[in-house]
């Protein structure tokens, strides 16, 4: 079967969608949802960093990060703390309650790439890695 440049673009969507849809359903005993999950991740690797040092490596809008960030408070998996430096500013830190979580995640995350590259060989994943990684670094031009 040959497929065309509409069927690129559709398979994606699709694919992207049933990933967030299944992560939304998994996720939900932790009260998060697939767009919070990553927020978490960037924290346990950069524990102190701002709201605009977490929207830039998100590569989302402030408003957005916003909303998410305050929702994290919320459920009490991050809390602020002022920064000594700039008096506007926080800086964001991991609650212990999160970080009791994100191995969870982590292993629900692992148990979704084990559906979705079931039947494909390491080969094959390893060729759709560097396949996606090079179109993901031809979208980022979109950014200029």
């Amino acid at each position: 079967m040959e497929y065309t440049a509409m069927d690129f673009i559709k398979l994606n969507n699709k694919i992207y969608r049933n990933t967030q849809m299944y992560l939304d359903k998994v996720l939900k005993k932790y009260q998060i949802s697939s767009g919070a999950y990553p927020y978490l991740f960037i924290l346990a690797k950069n524990e102190g960093i701002s709201q605009n040092q977490i929207s830039r490596e998100m590569g989302q809008d402030k408003a957005m990060s916003a909303r998410t960030i305050t929702k994290l408070i919320e459920l009490e998996y991050v809390y602020k703390q002022g920064d000594d430096r700039d008096s506007r500013a926080y800086q964001l830190y991991l609650t212990e309650k999160a970080k009791e979580t994100i191995p969870k995640i982590h292993k629900e995350i692992e148990g979704l790439i084990d559906l979705i590259t079931e039947g494909i060989s390491e080969e094959e994943k390893n060729i759709a890695i560097k396949a996606l990684s090079r179109i993901f670094d031809n979208t980022q031009r979109f950014k200029e």
